[in-house]
């Protein structure tokens, strides 16, 4: 039984950690009438749908296919690094950063190998950790607390455009830069095998599920109808994704609209979150995900400020940093330390290094824009 917590700890970390703290925080706010009113139905119902659909648009072999596509163009080293780390730039505005990262990093590090640059791999991963960070914070549906801030803040379309997209071309220009030498410019030809999309139909019916969810997402179409059609398209379709989600990311959102909702009830907390957001809303946001991530930090801090425009900014560009400021950025860094040939340190050295480069870029740029 012991072995089995451990592993179930260390497979769902956030979800423990989170369910402690709403479990600390129900101490101080016992449960009553108003934990309802905490939870925020629609944002769980977007964000299982969408991982349902993405799900089954992977299994068609879209990605792969689209990956194997453009790489058959690339004409040299330099290109072939660029395409690279903007695969999962471009990809994770619609699919999200974790499911970017799940398909190209693998895909990546195969082909290294058989164009002999397996020591370029951590910096190539690093780039492309980055990039699938930086690409998501471009759309509503692009990571999970930009689908929160959203609906949150009931924003519209283009007021989310305006304050990401300038942040996402900066983002766009410097990882195109840094891509740019890290392959030798002289390559041989890599050797991909065919990628053909293997239920087009399926795919084809995953797609205009994924349209329902956007006009959901903007407003066109409520939420429950588009829960219900989608969930049960998917369980005639393919049932075996419905078992395959993250379960446990759904409940570590509601242990944190728990968190959230009782901390704003406790005054000296309050008092406190508040203070600081005066001071700077972008900066505490950047802080605080370094600490316990961006998605849980954009859902405490948005039941202390209206301010949504620099608490936007500051979780997604608080992407960057630690490790933890982006759950997703675990992905790589279990694909490469599990790779032969692995230099954790010197992966961690690159992540630490480019990361805060980053964050110091993207800041800089905020306090501009």
């Amino acid at each position: 039984m012991a072995a089995r917590l451990r592993a179930f700890f260390k497979q769902e970390t956030v979800l423990c950690i989170s369910a402690l703290c709403a479990a600390a925080t129900m101490l101080a706010v016992p449960p009553d009438g108003a934990y309802p009113g905490y939870i925020d139905l629609r944002v769980l119902c977007l964000l299982a749908c969408l991982m349902a659909v993405v799900a089954g648009v992977r299994r068609c072999g879209a990605f792969e296919f689209l990956a194997a596509a453009l790489l058959r163009r690339s004409s040299g080293g330099r290109i072939l690094g660029v395409i690279l780390v903007l695969l999962p730039f471009f990809t994770s505005m619609l699919v999200t950063n974790d499911v970017a990262l799940l398909t190209f990093v693998p895909f990546t590090l195969l082909l290294l190998d058989q164009i002999g640059c397996r020591d370029r791999a951590a910096m190539i991963l690093v780039l492309q950790t980055m990039a699938a960070n930086l690409g998501s914070m471009a759309t509503p549906v692009g990571n999970p607390q930009n689908l929160y801030l959203y609906g949150a803040y009931n924003l519209t379309a283009g007021s989310f455009f305006a304050v990401m997209l300038p942040l996402t071309a900066i983002s766009l220009v410097g990882l195109t830069a840094a891509a740019v030498p890290v392959l030798p410019r002289t390559l041989p030809v890599p050797d991909l095998e065919e990628a053909p999309i293997r239920s087009p139909k399926k795919l084809g019916i995953y797609l205009l599920l994924f349209a329902l969810c956007l006009l959901t997402v903007f407003r066109i179409l409520p939420y429950g109808i588009m829960t219900v059609v989608v969930l049960a398209v998917i369980a005639v379709v393919e049932f075996s994704i419905l078992k395959e989600l993250d379960f446990g990311l759904l409940v570590t959102f509601v242990c944190f609209f728990i968190v959230s909702g009782n901390l704003g009830r406790i005054d000296a907390v309050h008092t406190v979150l508040q203070s600081l957001l005066e001071r700077s809303n972008c900066l505490t946001a950047v802080l605080t995900s370094q600490i316990i991530s961006n998605v849980p930090a954009a859902v405490l801090l948005s039941g202390f400020t209206d301010n949504w425009q620099p608490l936007l900014e500051g979780v997604n560009i608080g992407g960057l940093g630690t490790p933890i400021a982006s759950l997703a950025s675990l992905i790589s860094l279990k694909f490469y330390f599990r790779s032969p040939g692995a230099k954790p340190g010197r992966y961690l050295g690159l992540f630490l290094l480019a990361n805060f480069l980053g964050l110091a870029v993207l800041l800089a740029a905020s306090a501009l824009l």
